[in-house]
């Protein structure tokens, strides 16, 4: 059997405009030779379309696509996933579901075993889990297979990463058990530095385990704040990855299962490159299916804004970038110059607008109220809402999407300022830790053969800039000390004495806990931020403000 991998990039909601690119795909895949052409889960609506499956419009309009679909398997064979009413008198209304179609026709549809309610996932709000294994006789010209589907989470046995399952079914042994000789499986599995590695071990080990050949289909894109990488799959029976698409770009690999091709695996970019690839994936997409053209943000002559607006300009070209110097009283002359320098190695658009004039006037304005208090952090956080104010002005003016520029490490110790630095619509950075911003920063001037990121930047000490001979490190431990215990804390939910005993001081590693734990209610209202470690500050963290715990 010929089968093509039709990794394609929905857009969630454009149930037309996904239905087409299968349909696209189809037809090239046909052309091709192909027998078989598999989309990604839910491909017709797109992943993760949240309370939109509450919209009955919509799923009526996504089963009604499925017909287009059937219609286009005329020359070829399509497995595509959709959203399909559950027909029985009680559980949820919809299941998660893969269409075969063959002939001009929906020959069978089979639901979603596996329901995940972790992380970023929330399916069985939506979902009620299919009965039993999805088997299906697949007569072909020149072949006939008993093929097994599974959908994304179905195929995932956490068993072989030595992670305690939390399942009890065991869908895949149940296809194999009742005669599937082919598994597919149709996937939206968001992108997670170190996650690739896990998933070729767990398909692997299941294909070995099972000794049946897998092909897994994996959607690309980025929606809102999840990045998918693609990189579909096909393993043989013995758990060889025999094939693999490219990663974080639309692709249709067409694999003969009987005599594969070593050229059909890809290499999958690892570490930074993977790091790099994901934000550039995130920022372009989600500018674009938000409906902006450019983007705009504050330069500081700091790490973070020149790494986020080098992600912004790889991602958008350098013409859509408006990079903007907002000076203080505190600001260095490294910081202005250290901005213009970046902005002409990017190409980007810069502008300086000083903001002494407006900072001057607010603390005249505040004086009488502030009368008889020491100055400290309501003083300076005067300066970094002044810079928000007016970068919401040039957005809302140009209709331009402004970018954050707050990484992973100050956002978890609340070391960013409200309706200042986190004015914006999209977080860039932030889940990236500032030892890897750096690291992303290195990376970056590496990839380009020539300096991006100026030296001056790299190598002078953190700064907010918001009173006099200010570092980040006047209240914070060094990053190499705070990141570790940051990752423990928040990544792998250890306890304080858990941490204490991996060697750090305990006075420091309660006073970062105790951050973290108090600014809960900023990242509650902070800008949807791009998803690239295991566990980041969003959709997949629900923390309560309101609490009390030790």
């Amino acid at each position: 059997m010929k089968v093509a991998l039709a990794q394609i990039n929905p857009l969630v909601g454009d149930i037309d405009g996904n239905t087409d690119k299968i349909i696209r795909a189809a037809a090239r895949a046909a052309d091709a030779g192909a027998d078989l052409v598999i989309a990604p889960e839910l491909a017709v609506i797109g992943y993760p379309p949240k309370d939109l499956l509450l919209k009955d419009h919509l799923i009526e309009r996504n089963v009604a696509a499925i017909q287009r679909i059937a219609a286009a398997s005329d020359r070829v064979a399509i497995v595509a996933g959709f959203a399909e009413p559950n027909t029985n008198a009680r559980g949820k209304p919809l299941r998660n579901a893969a269409a075969l179609c063959v002939g001009g026709r929906v020959l069978s549809v089979h639901g979603k075993r596996l329901l995940p309610t972790y992380d970023v996932f929330d399916e069985h709000r939506y979902f009620d889990p299919a009965d039993g294994p999805a088997i299906a006789s697949l007569d072909l010209p020149g072949c006939s297979h008993t093929v097994g589907f599974s959908i994304c989470e179905d195929l995932w046995n956490y068993e072989a990463v030595n992670i305690r399952q939390p399942y009890t079914e065991d869908p895949i042994a149940e296809l194999v058990q009742a005669g599937a000789g082919i598994l597919f499986n149709i996937s939206a599995s968001p992108y997670a530095l170190g996650k690739q590695e896990a998933r070729v071990r767990i398909f692997s080990a299941q294909a070995a385990r099972h000794r049946v050949p897998i092909v897994y289909v994996n959607q690309v894109g980025g929606n809102d704040d999840l990045i998918f990488d693609g990189a579909s799959a096909v393993f043989s029976a013995d758990g060889t990855l025999v094939a693999q698409a490219r990663a974080f770009v639309e692709d249709l690999l067409i694999v003969d299962l009987n005599h594969p091709d070593p050229g059909d695996v890809v290499p999958y970019p690892d570490g930074m490159d993977g790091i790099y690839e994901a934000l550039i994936l995130g920022t372009r997409d989600y500018v674009a299916k938000c409906g902006f053209t450019d983007t705009v943000l504050g330069l500081s002559g700091g790490i973070d804004s020149a790494v986020a607006a080098a992600i912004a300009a790889a991602a958008l070209g350098p013409e859509r970038v408006h990079g903007v110097a907002l000076p203080s009283r505190y600001s260095s002359d490294h910081s202005l110059t250290d901005a213009e320098l970046l902005a002409r190695n990017l190409g980007i658009d810069f502008r300086v607008i000083s903001i002494e004039k407006i900072h001057r006037a607010t603390e005249e304005e505040l004086a009488p109220h502030f009368a008889g208090l020491p100055p400290g952090i309501a003083e300076e956080n005067i300066q970094a809402r002044t810079r928000g104010n007016l970068l919401m002005s040039l957005s809302n003016k140009h209709g331009w999407l402004l970018l954050t520029t707050g990484n992973k490490s100050e956002l978890a110790v609340g070391y960013c300022t409200l309706y200042g630095d986190m004015c914006g619509g999209l977080a860039v950075i932030s889940d990236v830790p500032k030892t890897m911003v750096y690291d992303l920063a290195r990376y970056i001037n590496q990839r380009a053969g020539r300096e991006i990121i100026p030296s001056g930047t790299l190598t002078k000490p953190p700064s907010a800039e918001l009173r006099e001979d200010q570092t980040d490190q006047d209240s914070l431990p060094p990053y190499e000390i705070l990141d570790p215990i940051l990752q423990l804390y928040v990544e792998q939910e250890q306890s304080v004495d858990r941490i204490v005993a991996q060697g750090f001081d305990p006075h420091v590693v309660k006073d970062v806990v105790h951050k973290v734990d108090r600014n809960e209610y900023k990242r509650k209202q902070t800008a949807v931020g791009l998803k690239v470690t295991s566990r980041a500050f969003g959709t997949g963290r629900r923390v309560p403000i309101a609490a009390r715990y030790t």
